[in-house]
């Protein structure tokens, strides 16, 4: 349970968007759903006068009230866990949360079924998402359990604090070693799920900026690593495609080879500064088989574990400028 004391005379919505930094219509789904409390009773109008001295509660949403729509026939590995987070490798095909277009069991599910109590600042179907990966794409993704966590995490997304360190298997090497795009992003006009990397700054589009480098090369596929400055959706798969280069199995942003491949994309490393210990934390996501074994047909384990330890991966995307 979070809460706050109320300072001044105001509305009950415009005090949980100020409170939680949030959006108004976030923290109105946070009311409407019974989530927020005024003095220990369930306050579910927007416009309630709050008055000096007055205590929100906020409670954390507690997923097995909730009844699972589809079964789960699948695990996650856990890679970090204490009360306040949990990292996840987030296995490639799964879904992360629910959408009307989602008829099968998501990563929120399958947090549901151990019955996890979780934030609830992106509402029920995004329970304790504090960010997201597509469906083909596999590697670390971390969970806030309260709100507190949540928020500050949130934070700490926007700031570059947390960050994130991707591992790809694209068609040709990049032309450059080392890298920077920065592009802005615009959905497709053909396809809406697409993302466009254009130079203008048109309406509609996102400023996007990535990192790549080359770490192996062969003659069927080069293993690159990627960095974020932002975090738009499909931002490495479309700043990858502005170059002439896709990510084998990724046939929506323009590859042409084998087609029964998955997008061979895996969030390796996620580094963040841990909510309530403030320590920095550095959690490595093994890679999935799938794409492990595409690299050991061509490459010995110990020269995989050399390319792609944290210790180099950093020293490379510490020497951009």
């Amino acid at each position: 349970m979070q809460n706050f004391l109320v300072s001044n005379d105001t509305r009950l919505d415009i005090f949980l968007s100020k409170s939680l930094e949030q959006s108004r219509n976030q923290v109105a789904l946070l009311i409407k759903n019974g989530y927020v409390l005024v003095n220990q009773k369930i306050q579910t109008k927007n416009s309630f006068k709050l008055k000096i001295g007055d205590i929100v509660d906020i409670k954390e949403v507690i997923l097995q009230e909730k009844k699972l729509k589809y079964e789960i026939d699948f695990d996650i590995d856990i890679l970090y866990e204490d009360d306040d987070v949990i990292v996840l490798n987030k296995p490639p095909y799964l879904v992360v949360h629910g959408a009307k277009s989602v008829k099968e069991a998501t990563l929120v599910d399958w947090l549901m079924q151990k019955n996890y109590t979780l934030s609830n600042l992106g509402g029920e179907l995004r329970a304790g998402l504090v960010h997201r990966l597509d469906k083909q794409t596999s590697g670390a993704i971390i969970v806030a359990k309260n709100n507190y966590s949540h928020k500050i995490l949130s934070d700490q997304l926007k700031d570059k604090s947390m960050g994130r360190i991707y591992l790809a298997l694209i068609n040709l090497p990049l032309k450059q070693d080392k890298i920077i795009i920065e592009k802005f992003l615009i959905r497709s006009p053909s396809n809406p799920i697409k993302k466009i990397a254009i130079n203008e700054d048109l309406a509609g589009a996102k400023n996007a900026k990535s990192a790549f480098v080359n770490l192996m090369i062969n003659d069927e596929f080069c293993l690159i690593g990627a960095k974020l400055f932002t975090g738009r959706t499909h931002q490495i798969r479309a700043h990858l495609a502005s170059l002439n280069r896709y990510i084998l199995g990724d046939c929506l942003y323009g590859y042409k080879g084998k087609d029964d491949l998955r997008v061979m994309l895996h969030a390796y490393i996620l580094y963040f500064i841990h909510p309530r210990t403030k320590k920095m934390l550095f959690i490595n996501a093994p890679l999935m088989d799938d794409f492990k074994n595409n690299l050991l047909k061509k490459y010995t384990l110990g020269e995989l574990d050399e390319k792609i330890s944290a210790q180099t991966l950093f020293s490379l995307f510490n020497s951009f400028v």
